[in-house]
């Protein structure tokens, strides 16, 4: 019992400042709640521990009373079972001699936490609990099946460029497109070598344990495919082809990479969700510098880019965003309210291929807000949806 709050200290601030870090931008809650858990999910890297870290301020919580563990901690490669949740907890309560606040981080890898954590909140004794995970299975899958009503979620991204900016007051747009937004590689001159260690860290530790595939390489095959053609529209069989498997095993590698954050699905929009289905998907990186150290050659598409970041700051803020094609491409479509909103995307000015593709889906779409042109003299000030009705 000693042994795991000797391993718990070394993750907490019971003796030691919280380091200095950049705010981040997410919903969360008001307050901590006894009878809900707080889950934070995102890609592995993008920041979560440091964001529980900075939740003690937020919330007002003392550093004694709030114990932080990270559940991949080598030391307890033999203890991820519920039964070590319980020790610690009951250990700490004993220690500090109240209910604390408990972070676990990476929770997913313990078996049976679910109902455990279950069991804590349904019968609460003052105990708080924020948990995170790399897969977003936790929320459609053990998650939301096991925890009903007892959790709030928040997801939390690499950097946007309001808070890359933040760390970099100096950064430009192209900086920033360039770089990314994961914390850790942005402070070092080896911040490709990083990104490339990410790349290979969550394929190995977050997809293919998952699938339970014999070897990474399809699977880091397939996802440099997806960056290579991001935003262009892609079908299963085509990338089964190129894979040399079947397409019933992409549609499998596809979920697991977006379960683990690393692309995002970017489906077509029509009101028929049957239309929808017999569409191809384009697909969007996590992350605009993974992407760039992670494909064989993407040159310096200043205007991809754009779009791929468009895209996450669109993701950010609504769970469902599509494309449009007619005659041409609206680059994106949000729906709020039965109401539409075109968005699109270009480095420089509109063109007219821009506005023949948005005179088509104004002739076929009639409750529409005026379109949004992204570009990069207003992407870091542009509000991207509008409830102004066209």
């Amino acid at each position: 019992m000693s042994n795991l709050l000797e391993i718990a200290a070394n993750w907490s601030y019971w003796d030691r400042e919280v380091p200095p870090s950049t705010p981040r931008t997410v919903d969360l809650p008001k307050e901590l709640s006894a009878r809900y858990a707080l889950v934070i999910q995102g890609v592995r890297r993008c920041g979560k521990s440091t964001l529980m870290s900075q939740l003690m301020a937020r919330y007002g919580l003392p550093k004694e009373h709030s114990l932080f563990l990270n559940l991949e901690d080598p030391r307890l490669a033999n203890l991820l079972h519920w039964e070590t949740l319980d020790q610690i907890v009951e250990a700490f309560d004993a220690q500090i001699g109240r209910p604390g606040v408990y972070f676990f981080d990476e929770i997913q890898i313990v078996d049976g936490w679910e109902k455990w954590l279950r069991t804590q909140l349904d019968n609460p004794r003052g105990r708080r609990f924020v948990i995170s995970g790399s897969n977003a299975q936790m929320l459609s899958g053990e998650l939301g099946t096991t925890l009903t009503g007892r959790y709030i979620a928040a997801e939390l991204f690499p950097f946007d460029f309001d808070e890359f900016v933040r760390a970099r007051p100096e950064a430009t747009l192209f900086e920033y497109l360039k770089a990314g937004g994961f914390p850790e590689p942005m402070k070092t001159p080896d911040g490709d070598l990083l990104l490339r260690q990410y790349f290979l860290d969550i394929i190995e530790r977050d997809v293919r344990e998952r699938v339970g595939a014999r070897s990474s390489l399809p699977l880091r095959q397939l996802v440099q495919m997806v960056y290579e053609s991001a935003g262009s529209e892609l079908s299963h069989r085509r990338l089964a082809g190129a894979l040399g498997v079947s397409a019933d095993t992409v549609a499998t590698y596809l979920e697991a990479t977006e379960a683990a954050y690393l692309v995002f699905s970017c489906p077509y929009f029509d009101w028929s969700a049957r239309k929808r289905l017999v569409r191809n998907t384009k697909f969007y990186p996590i992350d605009t510098g993974l992407r760039r150290v992670s494909v064989t050659k993407t040159g310096a598409d200043k205007g991809k880019m754009l779009e791929c970041a468009t895209f996450l700051r669109l993701r950010r803020e609504h769970k469902n965003v599509f494309y449009w094609r007619g005659k041409g491409e609206v680059d994106f479509v949000v729906e709020e309210n039965r109401t539409l909103t075109p968005i699109q995307v270009t480095w420089d000015e509109p063109s007219e291929r821009h506005m023949r593709a948005l005179d088509d889906f104004y002739s076929t779409f009639q409750n529409t807000n005026e379109a949004v042109f992204v570009t990069k003299d207003n992407f870091a000030s542009l509000g991207l949806t509008s409830n102004d009705g066209r």
